[in-house]
């Protein structure tokens, strides 16, 4: 009899667990004949400011716009340069593209994953105007220390959340201390819609105000646009839906790091590197990503073993070839590009059965003991 595969990601399985009060959320948005900017998005911006501990939300259509619309709330204009990192999906690089700034490059720290803050200074020129740091797989980067350079240099701060939602510094949620932060609600997120969504959280009500009017073609008044904006709008179904999810965020999050520590355990004195939680934080492990100099060997060891594994990401965004050899800071990423030799991800989500823990757990400590 042979073994159910274990995929990387199921938001199917998510939707399962979740699926009664789902199904009213649905019925109850489709029933009250408003779908566009009512009463569940309304709610949800109320639910998940008060969850971040933020002043403000603002939903949006999905997270590079999120991105998009928080560095143009904080006035980053075309031409302004943003300094960020290679190691992230490509949507942060889109996203600051989309409004016309331009990206600089910083090597990531080699334990976090996350920038490096030491290395911002050396990136700045008379041109930079933001620091978007990314916390990448729900690793929250060195916020208190990339605020400080922030200061020094009169720069905006926006927070990537995309991987991090429920992610803390000490008692602070991640999102909660740049000018601005976005989150994404892809259907393989931590919270996760049934479909594409974003939000903006700030403290500063001037930002929030201003991704509003922009979120929807520049409005003030309905219908007479004060500036040029777009429509990015979360509907009201994904945010009912997202309204279900919030409360189980917590007891989920915690789900994952109690499955991580087990795979962690699993290959303790091995080749294989673990994601290392940074001292002060708390990671939600979005993705668990492991480091290994046999990464197609262990890949094809965990496929024929009915376990998944992924590439987050194939590669670093700047050896891609829409930006090979066109952003500054590109050549001097040798953190990054190590990393991308060698890291591959294994299944990590809430749903996971204890017998397929299990499971993952035991392929490991196989590969770990054959080598």
């Amino acid at each position: 009899m042979s073994l159910r595969f274990i995929p990387v990601a199921s938001p199917l399985k998510q939707y399962q667990t979740h699926r009664p009060a789902i199904d009213e959320a649905i019925s109850r948005v489709l029933l009250s004949g408003r779908y566009i900017l009512g009463d569940e998005v309304a709610g949800f911006e109320r639910e998940l400011a008060r969850y971040l501990g933020a002043r403000h939300c603002v939903t949006v259509a999905n997270g590079t716009e999120a991105l998009g619309l928080a560095l143009q709330a904080c006035g980053i204009r075309a031409g302004d340069e943003v300094v960020t990192v290679s190691h992230t999906a490509v949507a942060t690089v889109a996203a600051i593209e989309l409004i016309g700034a331009v990206p600089v490059f910083v090597d990531i720290d080699p334990v976090s994953r996350c920038m490096d803050h030491a290395l911002i200074k050396r990136a700045l020129s008379p041109r930079t105007r933001a620091i978007l740091p990314v916390h990448i797989y729900g690793q929250p980067a060195a916020m208190e220390e990339i605020c400080a350079v922030a200061a020094r240099h009169d720069l905006r701060v926006v927070e990537d959340c995309a991987q991090a939602c429920g992610a803390m510094i000490a008692d602070r949620k991640a999102g909660t201390f740049g000018h601005a932060a976005a989150f994404s609600f892809y259907p393989t997120k931590n919270l996760g819609a049934i479909g594409d969504g974003g939000a903006v959280a700030t403290d500063d009500p001037a930002v929030s105000e201003r991704v509003r009017v922009l979120r929807e073609y520049g409005w003030k008044d309905r219908y007479i646009s004060s500036e040029q904006g777009m429509n990015s709008r979360l509907d009201e179904i994904q945010a009912a839906i997202l309204r279900v999810k919030l409360p189980f965020l917590d007891a989920e999050n915690a789900r994952r790091r109690a499955i991580a520590e087990q795979f962690s355990s699993a290959i303790k004195g091995n080749s294989l590197v673990p994601p290392r939680p940074m001292s002060g934080t708390v990671h939600v492990m979005h993705l668990y990503v492991v480091e290994s100099p046999e990464r197609d060997a262990l890949q094809a060891f965990l496929n024929e073993r009915g376990i998944g594994t992924a590439l987050h990401y194939p590669r670093a965004v700047h050896q891609q070839g829409a930006y090979v050899g066109r952003i500054r800071g590109s050549e001097d990423l040798p953190m990054t590009e190590r990393l991308y030799e060698t890291l591959i991800s294994l299944p990590l989500y809430p749903e996971l059965r204890d017998g397929e823990v299990k499971r993952i757990c035991t392929a490991l400590a196989d590969w770990c003991s054959s080598r």
